[in-house]
């Protein structure tokens, strides 16, 4: 099958002062063609019938879509593998908290505490915030997370849920113990937990999902030290080389008052407000200053970072709703682009050092 240009094969465009411009062969006059058009013929160079010649002119135009739409596509997977990707389920904003459709009694039955969700009866239990899980396991056990020149952060968990120990929802200590409760898999039992998240991470082509718990997440059983601080030891500062130029005020609160953090909260959000993490230190009073830096009695606990009522989407106190996942209490949303930067940008809510404004720059979060 040759593509011959109109004027080959015998057919020609005599002069303008001739013919006004027509088309001709054999001195006859023929209907002109578009321009730039060409005349297919077959093998034995006849003219092929105009249905096959449009039919062929479809097919090569189909051709051309599909390679680009098969070139995108393979652009688009390239880039998904590059970036690293979180995948959620469209779900309820309790996610997996939604415990298989059971909802909010899974964890907070009205009535029994944990005898309620087939646990064992204990002495008060439930009696702070109706939990609904065994904690006699935990009881007066420490543990030491993270990991630091003095060995890691250690917490002691409360010797029981009678009196004033824990106080309550809001407890730093209640939450630690809540948390383990259902998370720990090595001294407490994983209860219904499966030991994996219900999100599935993709990074370089693969896909799996991240271990939930932190005392049995196939390291040594009861590791704790590649688990992020947290405890009364796990406070926060201000100041120095590594710290945000923030204050602590006198209730433990944190203001983010230097000219670098008030840049953060501009191309973040405001961390220290509304449900933002640092608002949800266990806030102390008083501080210990040493070298330039002024470190909080404040303390990181699970709930610091950790929203566990909500998933897939954190508010700031503007009211505006960001994407996140893990039941991460800030905008996270790793991969969602090549280029995305919110992920890190969580982590300098307190790792203000590593941030784009302590380098001078102003990079927007994606």
């Amino acid at each position: 099958m040759q593509l011959l240009p109109i004027g080959e094969q015998g057919t020609t465009r005599a002069p303008d002062t001739a013919t006004g411009g027509q088309i001709t062969k054999g001195g006859v006059p023929v209907r002109p063609a578009a321009p730039h058009c060409f005349v297919l013929r077959g093998a034995h160079g006849k003219a092929i019938p105009r249905k096959w010649r449009q039919l062929s002119q479809l097919s090569l135009e189909a051709s051309s879509v599909k390679q680009s739409a098969l070139a995108l596509l393979a652009m688009l997977w390239v880039s998904r593998i590059a970036a690293g990707q979180v995948a959620s389920q469209a779900q309820d904003v309790l996610g997996a908290h939604n415990m298989y459709g059971r909802g909010c009694v899974a964890c907070h039955p009205p009535h029994t505490g944990a005898s309620a969700d087939g646990g064992k009866p204990s002495d008060n239990g439930g009696n702070l915030a109706l939990w609904g899980q065994d904690l006699t396991p935990l009881y007066g056990k420490t543990m030491t997370s993270g990991s630091n020149q003095q060995g890691g952060y250690s917490a002691t968990l409360p010797a029981s849920s009678a009196g004033g120990s824990p106080s309550g929802p809001g407890d730093g200590c209640f939450d630690l113990i809540a948390c383990l409760s259902c998370h720990d898999g090595n001294i407490a039992t994983r209860g219904m937990m499966r030991g994996t998240s219900v999100e599935s991470v993709s990074v370089a082509g693969k896909t799996f999902h991240t271990p939930t718990l932190l005392g049995r997440n196939g390291s040594a059983l009861g590791n704790y030290s590649n688990d992020h601080p947290m405890g009364p030891q796990a406070n926060v500062s201000c100041g120095g080389p590594s710290s945000w130029d923030c204050t602590f005020n006198a209730d433990g609160s944190i203001s983010f008052s230097g000219p670098k953090a008030r840049a953060f909260i501009a191309d973040y959000f405001d961390v220290t407000a509304g449900d933002g993490p640092l608002n949800h230190l266990v806030k102390v009073a008083g501080s210990n200053a040493s070298g330039g830096k002024v470190t909080s009695h404040s303390w990181v606990t699970c709930t610091t970072c950790h929203d566990q009522h909500n998933i897939s989407t954190f508010v700031t106190s503007t009211g505006a709703a960001k994407k996140t996942h893990f039941f991460v209490r800030g905008w996270y949303d790793p991969g969602s682009s090549p280029n995305s930067n919110s992920a890190a940008q969580f982590c300098r809510t307190c790792h203000g050092d590593k941030s784009n404004e302590a380098h001078g720059l102003h990079v927007p979060t994606t």
